[in-house]
């Protein structure tokens, strides 16, 4: 059989958190010295990683990051706490402010071949699932990029109870979909959280969740690579 069900992850795979400079980004360190551009983004990249636990976190707060995509308030509670580290210095209010600019659907850049990948899978007939580890609603994520109406089903890990790489997660999707597990491809940046829909016989395909303008067609080739081509 043939694909006939396409899941993607959204994070690193779809979409990377890129906020750029705003007019109103005055963030800074405890001693009141402005933070660079380039220190603002190593700091959203702490907050994208898929697995693992900062390095930075305290140790009563574990219990809490392992939960953070089950439950909004635990991921902000876990995040603002790492941001809030006396390591990274950063002055009290920019862990919360940080926060919420993860939370603004104009701090996600698609990848450039987001769109043409969505498009093509619609084309071709397939349906298609974004499946994400996640604390917050992605439909106003796609919708303000204009891709809302190319996504058949969100399965998100706080809506649903379940995160990767429990196969639960990935049975449901492919439920949702309405294909079986050996009809579906799986696209996304972790091979621990998203190569395990294998578990379930699903094929995986892995992109590297680089900054979008050093992948401008990894989406396609992965897709390509399973027979699903322009």
């Amino acid at each position: 059989m043939g694909i006939r069900g396409v899941l993607l992850d959204f994070s690193g795979t779809l979409f990377r958190l890129e906020p750029g400079a705003r007019p109103d980004d005055d963030f800074s360190s405890l001693d009141g010295s402005p933070l660079t551009p380039e220190r603002v983004v190593e700091l959203f990249a702490l907050m994208t990683i898929p697995t693992g636990v900062p390095e930075h976190l305290p140790a009563d707060l574990h219990d809490t990051w392992h939960r953070r995509d089950l439950d909004p308030r635990a991921h902000r509670a876990g995040y603002e706490a790492s941001l809030g580290a006396p390591a990274l210095a950063l002055a009290p209010d920019v862990p919360s402010r940080l926060y919420d600019r993860m939370l603004d659907p104009e701090s996600w850049r698609p990848y450039p071949d987001t769109g043409a990948v969505l498009r093509l899978l619609r084309e071709r007939g397939l349906r298609v699932a974004v499946l994400s580890n996640i604390a917050w609603d992605l439909r106003p994520t796609f919708a303000a990029h204009g891709l809302l109406d190319l996504v058949d089903e969100f399965v998100l890990s706080f809506a649903e109870g379940v995160v990767k790489p429990d196969p639960k997660i990935f049975r449901l999707a492919c439920e949702r979909l309405g294909v079986d597990p050996a009809d579906a491809l799986m696209v996304g940046d972790s091979a621990e959280a998203d190569g395990a829909a294998t578990r379930i016989g699903c094929r995986f395909e892995r992109v590297e969740p680089q900054a979008t303008a050093n992948r401008p067609d990894a989406l396609l080739r992965a897709v390509g690579a399973h027979g699903i081509a322009g």
